[in-house]
């Protein structure tokens, strides 16, 4: 006769088994301009269910990010990727990508606005329990998941994960009203110490509910595309990535369950 623990183990690995997970690319707009995002989700799940909106690193949206949302649906979400470029704007090389981010790293509301634009999206599908909404961007896209918190969206959690953390108006944090989360590189020479200690002091100054991580690692350190050379600056690290992500399914699972 099986245990109990036994028998939901059972139960979980025939769901595994069962679950369906596809990728539905959408377009959506934000003040006339269209936007390709994509859905990731489990065809065989029944209800509303916690969603998190993946924002993208500086190329703009991409097999990483689908396959980061492919690993939150497998821990019993549903998600989207987002776009705050434009559909078919996905710069290519180094200079593509500083030029066209340094234009949303310049004008925080057109970057809250794209990011609101995702969430209306989110939030009006019938999949989706609009209550357990959380948001989590890579590199770029960090910046745009605290620039949609900072703007008092009703998110119930925020994770920037090796992202910029500077704010042109700091003062918007006591605006947040969702718990966040920052994973940084303490090694990453693209957001210095003092952007890190900025950041601290704006979120003691909002009294915003925040978590503070610094690993042992430069920038992009979960980006399994970014090599392994760290005198780059930038670089995957495996051991912090799987860190990285303990600490991010342990976060959202407290907040969006």
């Amino acid at each position: 006769m099986k245990t109990r623990a036994a028998l939901l183990l059972t139960l979980a690995l025939a769901r595994l088994t069962q679950a369906e997970i596809v990728t539905e690319t959408v377009t959506y707009t934000q003040d006339g301009a269209t936007l390709e995002g994509a859905w990731v989700h489990d065809t065989t799940a029944t209800g509303p269910r916690p969603a998190v909106i993946v924002f993208h690193q500086w190329g703009g949206p991409s097999d990483y990010e689908k396959a980061r949302a492919k690993m939150l649906v497998e821990q019993g979400y549903i998600a989207f990727v987002a776009d705050v470029y434009g559909q078919g704007i996905r710069p290519a090389t180094f200079e593509e990508r500083r030029t066209l981010a340094t234009v949303y790293y310049q004008d925080r509301p057109m970057v809250r606005a794209r990011a609101r634009a995702a969430l209306d999206l989110v939030s009006a599908d019938a999949r989706v329990n609009a209550d357990r909404i959380a948001a989590i961007g890579y590199c770029f896209g960090g910046m745009v998941t605290l620039e949609l918190a900072r703007d008092g969206a009703p998110i119930v959690a925020a994770v920037s994960i090796h992202g910029a953390l500077n704010s042109p108006t700091p003062s918007d944090a006591s605006n947040i009203t969702a718990a966040v989360l920052v994973q940084h590189g303490g090694q990453d020479p693209y957001v210095p110490a003092e952007e890190l200690a900025a950041f601290r002091a704006e979120m003691a100054d909002g009294t915003v509910d925040a978590t503070i991580t610094v690993y042992e690692a430069v920038h992009s350190f979960t980006d399994w595309n970014a090599g392994d050379d760290p005198t780059t600056g930038a670089a995957y690290n495996k051991a912090v990535d799987e860190a990285s992500w303990k600490e991010l399914t342990s976060f959202l699972g407290t907040k969006l369950r």
